[in-house]
């Protein structure tokens, strides 16, 4: 925190998929700004959007209440989705909170009360809030934080864990684990969660891999998973407000029904949950996606990127590149680089990327490669072909 280089990482504004920082560089921004991100920045169709929305109605409370364009962004994502419910957060991060206080009040209003563990995935990632760190399995992210957190288990390495009958969910991300390094796995791992009935409840987190990245709007859809809850953020409104949403089928959603007296009701919500302005960018960004043909463009530059990406997949410095779609991970041999004051070798190579145009952040030894998925064949060669000079000179130094 100390070295953070406030003079140079101060964005002041967004043209397109570029950033442009106090000192008047321009930049790729090569990683959606952490996967939030989709049409560019400040596009004019959803500026629109926010605008006319706020002068209408900034904001109304989503407790006991609703809004027309928060019913409207539920009707859209139902549809979009296949599960029938949604309820509305700020981040991702509260997303996840929300599917676990409701994957284990479903088991108590079902009779079930004994089911109250939780599985996922070795090296998950679902966020910084307790529930979610507690979901998660970086220790670099979690472990001073220990004593806030509950155990859980990870069901790709104990199968068996799936059997037991104090499971209330299985938390998943789909095909890409993003924080832990754009890690790919094989869609055999998935395959346990199509066959658990009687199951615990399944939690798809798409709030790295939703809207477009992986190739597909969803990647749960891909692998064929069908979620009971289903988690989605960052690139909900194109990547300009904070929102995201927790889906539900309609029966979890009945397990909650019942006289005000019963309590049955979740006990949940956050204030700006709903907010109209940020359900109105919402709308308008899935407008986008149909008005510009978005995924057509994105099947595009998932062929580009497997031909960019070929050279440099075989420079000495890299030891592996990792995609699905438009989630891209370029792992260097850390060990044969000299980071030369940087904070790693990683941050070496990004630092020099900054100064060549090119905005990224390192994810260990990783360079990461997440673009806006309105960029264009020539942003990712520009980007692929700076970040081969910038090995090069780094090897020859």
């Amino acid at each position: 925190m100390a070295a953070f280089p406030f003079a140079e990482r101060t964005f002041v504004r967004g043209d397109g998929c570029y950033l442009i920082d106090a000192q008047g560089l321009r930049l790729f921004d090569a990683v959606s700004s952490i996967w939030t991100t989709i049409h560019g920045h400040s596009h004019p169709h959803i500026v629109e959007a926010i605008a006319r929305q706020a002068a209408v109605l900034d904001h109304a409370t989503a407790l006991g209440a609703a809004n027309p364009p928060a019913i409207a962004l539920a009707e859209r994502l139902a549809s979009l989705t296949g599960l029938e419910r949604v309820f509305f957060s700020g981040d991702g991060a509260s997303a996840v909170e929300a599917a676990v206080k409701i994957a284990l009040q479903y088991w108590q209003n079902v009779g079930v009360p004994k089911r109250t563990r939780f599985a996922r995935l070795t090296n998950a990632y679902h966020g910084d809030t307790a529930a979610a760190m507690s979901l998660s399995d970086i220790g670099l992210f979690k472990e001073r934080f220990a004593p806030l957190l509950f155990e859980t288990y990870p069901y790709d390495a104990l199968p068996e864990i799936l059997e037991r009958d104090d499971i209330a969910a299985v938390i998943v991300e789909p095909r890409v684990q993003a924080a832990a390094g754009m890690l790919v796995l094989d869609e055999a791992v998935y395959a346990p969660l199509r066959k658990l009935h009687p199951r615990p409840l399944l939690i798809v987190d798409e709030i790295a891999t939703g809207f477009g990245r992986t190739g597909s709007m969803f990647a749960f859809r891909a692998l064929k998973l069908e979620p009971d809850l289903l988690c989605l953020g960052k690139g909900l409104t194109g990547g300009t407000l904070c929102l995201s949403a927790t889906l539900a089928r309609d029966y979890v959603f009945a397990a909650f029904l019942g006289e005000h007296r019963e309590n049955r009701h979740l006990f949940h919500g956050h204030s700006y949950a709903a907010n109209p302005i940020a359900c109105a960018a919402a709308l308008a960004s899935l407008e986008v996606f149909e008005l510009e043909q978005t995924m057509t463009h994105v099947i595009m530059l998932d062929v580009a990127l497997e031909r960019l990406l070929a050279p440099l997949a075989r420079h000495p410095l890299v030891r592996e590149v990792r995609r699905v779609g438009l989630m891209c991970a370029i792992e260097l041999r850390a060990t044969k680089i000299d980071a030369r004051g940087a904070r790693s070798p990683a941050w070496r190579v990004a630092d020099a990327l900054y100064q060549q145009g090119h905005f990224t952040r390192p994810l260990g030894d990783a360079i990461q490669l997440v673009p806006p998925l309105a960029s264009t064949e020539r942003d990712l060669d520009s980007f692929i072909a700076t970040l081969g000079d910038v090995l090069d000179r780094v090897e020859a130094s």
